[in-house]
C-alpha cells in the first residue's frame, strides 16, 4: 500500500476529534505544536512528510497557517469538535502516540520546546526576523 500524504487540516481534525472524544481536548497552540511534533517524527522515523502544507515560524512557534486559521476563533479555550476523517490505521497509532504523549503538557512547555536554540524555528524565526517564513522541510528532519 502506497504512504498517504494528508493535507494538515485533515490530520488537525483527527487531532481534535481524538481529543474531543478523549474527553481531553486541546487548544489551537497545543494543535499547532503537535502536528509540528508530528511531521518532525514522520521527517526522522518514517524519511517522508505526514502532511503537505507549509509549516511557518511564527512568534510563538511553528504554525500551519491553514489550520491555525481553521480555529483561531476558539482562542487559547478548548477545540471541541468531532470529524469523522479518514486516517489509514498505521497512521492513526503513530499520530495517537504523539498526541497522547504531547497534549497532556502545558502548551507553554511544548512552545518552549519547539523554541529550544539550534531547533528548526529558532534557525528560521532568528528573533523575529524570520516571522511567518517558512521552515523548510529538510531542516525540521535534521534539527527538529
Amino acid at each position: 500500500m502506497a504512504e498517504r500524504v494528508y493535507a494538515a487540516l485533515d490530520v488537525a481534525k483527527y487531532i481534535v476529534d481524538k481529543c474531543t472524544s478523549d474527553k481531553q481536548p486541546i487548544s489551537n497552540l497545543q494543535l499547532q505544536k503537535i502536528l509540528y511534533f508530528l511531521q518532525k517524527k514522520y521527517l526522522v522515523d518514517e524519511k517522508r512528510i505526514l502532511f503537505s502544507d507549509e509549516i511557518q515560524a511564527w512568534q510563538f512557534g511553528p504554525v500551519v497557517p491553514e489550520v491555525y486559521y481553521q480555529y483561531c476563533g476558539f482562542g487559547s479555550m478548548a477545540i471541541t469538535m468531532n470529524y469523522n476523517i479518514d486516517i489509514d490505521y498505521a497512521d492513526q497509532q503513530k499520530i495517537d502516540a504523539i498526541v497522547e504523549e504531547k497534549r497532556g503538557k502545558d502548551p507553554w512547555d511544548l512552545v518552549q520546546e519547539t523554541h529550544a536554540q539550534g531547533k528548526a524555528w529558532a534557525e528560521v524565526y532568528r528573533d523575529g526576523w524570520g516571522n511567518r517564513r517558512p521552515i523548510p522541510v529538510r531542516l525540521i528532519q535534521l534539527k527538529g
